[in-house]
């Protein structure tokens, strides 16, 4: 978890290499129905643009689908879900009657003004519409009101795992690694 713009992404590719699972990006999902110019993707456009989040509806539906596939099953790691409190009890049911759960939670903790910087940037070099500063700045206050009390039910459930995500990649990994080998230890 981390606000936009804090490298949940290019940390998730990390973590999922490191534990031998696939990692699942919403906003991969997304793009790439975008992308490929389907209804899921005109509707998903429409919302990106405005700086809004997609349903929780067409979010859970696309995760369960995902979660459903051979190569989740001894794991996975999600990215950019769960981003709101309906969300989590989606997940926690459907983790219910699967009969599992969550390892941990890691959130990527970064100063909101250096997230804009990263955004802009990111923007110009991957070409993405959507990261206009207004839109960063709506992301954020979003991200804000929706997503960061997540952080406290999982601190509450004792497998939260907080991380500084500011520095280098390698940096911000070292610091993820060492966090989460101390919370397989506790």
């Amino acid at each position: 978890m981390g606000a936009p713009g804090s490298g949940k992404g290019t940390q998730a590719s990390a973590l999922a290499e490191r534990y031998g699972i696939p990692a699942i990006s919403t906003g991969d999902i997304f793009r790439a129905n975008i992308k490929q110019g389907t209804e899921l993707g005109q509707q998903v456009q429409a919302i990106i643009e405005a700086g809004e989040y997609v349903s929780d509806e067409i979010t859970e539906a696309i995760v369960a689908d995902r979660l459903g596939q051979d190569d989740c099953a001894h794991g996975f790691l999600l990215d950019g879900f769960p981003r709101t409190m309906s969300q989590v009890h989606f997940l926690d049911r459907y983790l219910q009657a699967e009969s599992t759960g969550l390892d941990a939670v890691v959130s990527l903790q970064v100063n909101p003004d250096a997230l804009v910087d990263r955004l802009l940037d990111r923007a110009q070099v991957e070409g993405r519409g959507d990261d206009t500063e207004d839109t960063i700045r709506r992301r954020m206050e979003v991200y804000a009101g929706q997503t960061a009390p997540l952080l406290y039910h999982y601190e509450n459930q004792g497998i939260l795992v907080e991380v500084d995500g500011t520095g280098t990649v390698e940096e911000v990994r070292q610091r993820m690694f060492a966090a989460l080998d101390r919370q397989s230890v506790n």
